[in-house]
């Protein structure tokens, strides 16, 4: 099965079918633990393994952006110690991954409130930032202290004071310019969003910019999501017919 699914990726990026941006919403890792009787922080240190595996798979199959939801704004109303454990996780995983980040020129990116994060989370996130501006692979976009309605809000404020300023006219004010100020602003909408362990939302995730993202859900746990979930993802999308509002006809 391994081998018919590396074959089919094979012809997929032959075709030029790869998904140009990935997002995902990794999901499952407290469930994962709790299966197996272990604390919900081992569930995220396991899922940290497929990160990285996603990481290097999206990097050789020329994926150019890959976003992952990390923590969102409501995530804060978890446990203070499990808050606590993720964010010395993420300090520790930045500090261990970044010189392979650096060698696989993947550039990282932080898609939320990165200044709402604790002070040295924050630090370790813009020095990872700042060490990779320069690589020209993969743009890895991590969604930390991130909320789709909180992005919309911010965006409209901003809007609306360049307005009151001069700065903007309201009667331009088109979806491009409204892009123009999410944080997603220099990337293109997700191609592709997977969401894992079977769950049917997208909890405040790229409200906006999902708009026309194609869906692939799967029940498998994150710490479980293997090389062969995330070609069968990208078969999937292959198979689909995006037609933006239009109808077939008018796509051949």
């Amino acid at each position: 099965m391994g081998i018919n699914l590396q074959k089919k990726i094979e012809e997929i990026k032959q075709q030029g079918l790869i998904p140009g941006h990935i997002a995902i919403i990794m999901d499952g890792n407290g469930r994962w633990a709790r299966r197996r009787m272990l604390p919900r922080v081992a569930g995220h240190r396991e899922g940290v393994k497929t990160v990285r595996m996603v990481v290097e798979e999206c990097g050789k199959l020329g994926v150019d952006s890959l976003t992952l939801y990390t923590f969102s704004t409501e995530n804060w109303k978890r446990p203070v110690t499990e808050v606590n454990a993720l964010m010395k996780l993420l300090i520790q995983t930045l500090n261990r991954e970044i010189r392979d980040l650096i060698k696989n020129n993947v550039k990282l990116n932080v898609l939320g409130d990165i200044d709402g994060l604790p002070a040295e989370a924050s630090k370790s996130m813009k020095e990872g930032i700042k060490a990779t501006e320069n690589n020209t692979g993969l743009k890895l976009n991590l969604a930390l202290n991130y909320g789709g309605r909180e992005e919309i809000i911010n965006a409209v404020r901003t809007i609306a004071e360049k307005a009151v300023q001069g700065e903007i006219d309201p009667k331009e004010i088109n979806g491009q310019i409204f892009s123009d100020h999410l944080y997603t602003k220099n990337i293109s909408d997700p191609d592709l969003l997977i969401r894992t362990s079977g769950e049917m939302r997208i909890s405040n995730f790229l409200l906006w910019q999902l708009a026309y993202t194609e869906f692939y859900i799967t029940d498998v746990f994150w710490p479980e999501f293997s090389k062969n979930d995330l070609y069968m993802a990208i078969i999937s999308y292959a198979k689909r017919e995006r037609r933006f509002g239009k109808v077939s006809e008018q796509l051949k």
